[in-house]
């Protein structure tokens, strides 16, 4: 009877875990959702732009990144490193400004509440400070979450940066 009792322990225990992870919304269902029109576009980073860039991530990005936009409105699929996995992101700009953020899949086994509007809902209307490096708003953390937010941030400020760049490119 104790080891069966145990056994039931660790599978709700484990159901916890896996609770964190899961897909939320594919690329085209934020295409469709936010910019059904959207052409598919490829931001090469180059000199000053790409050290910004790299700045702001705090290492390596690639040559090009992939985007898609309608006039001012760009959406960019990031990923970053939480604790240990990659958590994909995506984030619709119009005007400068973050017009969503969604968590599209979430890999690690805990702080998957950042997916949820009352964490997201921060980042609505942000922008960049005149450094170009960070939001222009302090984001709450979330208590056993930190990573998975300071992933989230990064993601907020490169996108916001990027889409930029973007329609810098785009008016020349």
């Amino acid at each position: 009877m104790r080891f069966l009792m145990c056994i039931v322990v660790l599978l709700l225990s484990a159901q916890h875990v896996f609770a964190q992870r899961g897909s939320y919304i594919t690329e085209a269902e934020l295409v469709a959702q936010y910019l059904p029109s959207a052409t598919a576009k490829t931001l090469w980073l180059q000199g000053e732009q790409r050290t910004t860039a790299e700045a702001i991530w705090k290492r390596k990005l690639p040559l090009r990144i992939s985007y898609q936009q309608v006039d001012n409105t760009t959406l960019w699929v990031l990923q970053e490193i939480g604790k240990e996995q990659p958590i994909t992101i995506g984030v619709v700009i119009t005007d400068n400004r973050i017009k969503t953020i969604k968590v599209m899949e979430y890999r690690e086994s805990r702080g998957g509440e950042i997916r949820y509007d009352f964490f997201t809902k921060q980042f609505l209307d942000a922008e960049l400070q005149d450094d170009m490096r960070n939001l222009d708003r302090n984001i709450d953390g979330i208590s056993g979450a930190t990573l998975s937010v300071r992933a989230m941030k990064k993601i907020a400020t490169l996108a916001l940066y990027l889409h930029q760049q973007a329609l810098v490119n785009t008016d020349n």
